[in-house]
């Protein structure tokens, strides 16, 4: 088994031998991760609305006004999706195979390239997992965030397995996360201080520590369970 200490500190080690490079890495996730293009938008939709009728603007004047700005929207939240699957997601797997490598040995930036090197495998993939993810989180919250410590795994897997199809590497991130996803999240939960003081500095702690040491730990946690991995694993495909 594992422990929460024993794989902070393989994170926390790994992190500081190499700061500068964890910290870009772990910059170019929150990038990854920072949402979509219609974040805000209803807020913004409502503000623009009663500008619009201050203004004077007629109901058909209104809606003709919203109906660009809804297509605009449309378009950038479109390119952002596409931006996601053929280049973000790939590079993500990039970055996790980044702070991966950086435990076990020296790693040079180049290693960014590993989602792009079996491209439409890792491209169908990673697809795949945020689909699943999505259904979950549609399902209810909590199967959502269960399922994605679930698969949490899958990024590693790819990487290191080119002949892992994207279901068979959900699969097997599922059944390697089996009995350890309780702890995965009180992992995550051991960082709420240094999130919470991130919140305080405006991000700056999260840039420069807390988002780095939690990825390598995150990283150091998959070496630990390949590492317990028993070869007996069911490649049935459940979900």
């Amino acid at each position: 088994m594992w422990t929460i200490s024993e794989v902070k500190q393989t994170g926390k080690e790994a992190f500081k031998k190499n700061y500068w490079g964890c910290v870009l890495v772990s910059l170019v996730l929150g990038i990854i991760f920072g949402g979509s293009g219609f974040s805000g938008y209803s807020s913004g939709a409502k503000s623009a609305v009663n500008s619009m009728e201050q203004a004077g603007l007629s109901a058909e004047e209104i809606l003709g006004v919203m109906a660009v700005i809804a297509s605009i929207a449309m378009v950038f939240n479109t390119i952002w999706i596409l931006a996601k699957i053929f280049a973000l997601n790939p590079l993500e797997v990039g970055c996790w195979t980044y702070l991966k490598e950086n435990i076990t040995g020296d790693v040079s930036f180049d290693r960014l390239k590993a989602g792009f090197e079996d491209y439409m495998r890792i491209v169908v993939a990673m697809v795949l997992r945020n689909l699943f993810l999505g259904l979950w989180f549609a399902l209810f919250f909590f199967p959502g965030v269960i399922k994605s410590y679930s698969y949490m795994l899958v990024p590693y897997l790819l990487a290191d397995d080119p002949s892992l199809t994207g279901t068979a590497a959900i699969t097997k991130s599922r059944q390697m996360m089996n009995g350890h996803k309780w702890n995965a999240f009180l992992m995550d939960l051991s960082f709420i201080g240094w999130i919470l003081l991130s919140i305080m500095t405006c991000g700056i702690v999260g840039i420069l520590y807390e988002e780095p040491y939690r990825n390598s730990s995150k990283a150091a946690l998959y070496l630990k369970l390949k590492e317990l991995e028993t070869p007996s694993v069911n490649e049935n495909v459940t979900f």
